[in-house]
């Protein structure tokens, strides 16, 4: 079984492509499942851009290897993916404003899959914020990441 996942934030520069190589090493686990992982931003400001530097730093103290490239959400995505995954509300927002009505059921907010969680708005944009922020993102990721993929395992 193949499913293809795309992680979204608003530049594509810190929670998406984090979200993304922690995905990938998690799920490298996998032995029934095979996933198509990428990220996304609801912007193209960044578009071409490695991941920001302080994020790429942090996700690697933890053993995580961030690598893609900045790009905006596109048309195709929505057809082509099988989650989309926002890390806060405003880009959930606005990926369905993005998208047609028959796309929407494909469109979560990461921390969906968490029962409690007090993070009810997603995952805290780290880029104006300091070394404790970015922490919090892979906290949130990794533990998010493990929900998602048990929700997959039992919607199949």
């Amino acid at each position: 079984m193949k499913k293809k996942i795309l992680f979204v934030c608003l530049g594509n520069i810190c929670r998406s492509p984090a979200a993304e190589a922690v995905f990938k090493s998690i799920a490298d686990k996998e032995k029934d499942i095979t996933f198509i992982v990428d990220s996304a931003g609801t912007s193209g400001w960044h578009e071409g851009e490695p991941a920001d530097s302080r994020m790429k730093q942090h996700a690697k103290k933890r053993g995580y290897n961030i690598t893609s490239l900045s790009r905006p959400v596109i048309a195709d995505d929505f057809k082509r993916f099988d989650y989309i995954v926002a890390m806060d509300l405003l880009n959930y927002t606005d990926l369905k404003k993005m998208s047609s009505k028959e796309y929407h059921h494909k469109i979560y907010l990461i921390t969906d899959f968490t029962k409690n969680s007090n993070y009810k708005e997603g995952v805290p944009d780290p880029y104006y914020g300091g070394a404790d922020g970015f922490e919090k993102v892979l906290d949130l990721l990794e533990v998010n990441t493990v929900k998602l993929i048990q929700f997959i395992k039992e919607e199949r």
